[in-house]
């Protein structure tokens, strides 16, 4: 049976809801600690958390903003969220469940963004930049923070092949040009980058996603059988552990956005 990409999406985070709140890979990070300095640092009226996933850029942001909406595709990731803000006793975030290709939010209605880990997953990532800048203020910062692709060709077909293999949702890890020229045409200018290289220890990887035993052994397969350039690059361990790239970036909501 034929489903759409949102579709699969839900199918995938839904029932993995709380598995994503608990995570350590997500719960914590310097990418975390520097998003919150950034929210900090603006004290935001309204910040938003696009692609919130198990709400651990809200739950930062909402230190220092008035109020933090997390906007989700997934209605059970958007519900885990909710109680766990309320058990923090985080009384000024709100939920929303959109897709992010179709906020349902004025122009200009948020004056700070953070999203994090949601981007390659995103079925049009144009629009979804477009959708980020339009309901920014003007001259307000967005931080967006995601694995990136190495570039390189070896390398990047073997990361978007065990990414794919574990997750039928993913779209994409986009390399830093990728990044940089989509922003320009979405409206953005791009104040500062930082890469760092973040641990993705294997089991735990992919019992998130409950992927599959028989795409478990494919991915171990693609492992085993890289080269020994690919197989440095990644750090691809006996287990199957491995480590990959992320990229923080800074952007500047543009007074005049791209149309």
């Amino acid at each position: 049976m034929n489903r759409s990409h949102m579709t699969v999406v839900e199918d995938q985070f839904g029932i993995q809801a709380a598995a994503y709140v608990s995570s350590a890979v997500h719960a914590a990070g310097e990418d975390l600690d520097a998003l919150e300095a950034v929210a900090m640092r603006e004290r935001p009226d309204r910040a938003i958390d696009l692609g919130s996933g198990g709400g651990h850029a809200a739950y930062r942001l909402a230190a220092h903003a008035r109020c933090v909406t997390a906007v989700d595709l997934s209605a059970a990731m958007m519900d885990a969220v909710q109680a766990t803000a309320r058990q923090r006793g985080l009384e000024n975030i709100e939920t929303c469940v959109a897709p992010v290709e179709q906020l349902p939010f004025e122009d200009a209605a948020f004056d700070l963004l953070g999203c994090r880990f949601s981007a390659h997953h995103w079925r049009d990532f144009e629009q979804g930049l477009r959708e980020a800048r339009r309901v920014l203020k003007p001259g307000a910062t967005a931080i967006f923070i995601d694995v990136v692709s190495p570039g390189k060709a070896l390398f990047d077909t073997h990361l978007q092949a065990v990414e794919l293999l574990r997750d039928p949702s993913h779209v994409r890890d986009y390399a830093e040009a990728e990044w940089s020229a989509a922003l320009d045409r979405a409206g953005f200018r791009v104040r500062g980058t930082r890469k760092r290289r973040l641990r993705m220890e294997y089991q735990s990887w992919v019992e998130r996603m409950r992927t599959p035993e028989s795409h478990r052994a494919a991915i171990r397969s693609l492992q085993q059988a890289a080269s020994a350039e690919t197989a440095t690059y990644f750090a691809i361990e006996p287990d199957g552990s491995f480590s990959l790239d992320t990229l923080e970036i800074e952007a500047t909501a543009c007074r005049a956005r791209a149309m």
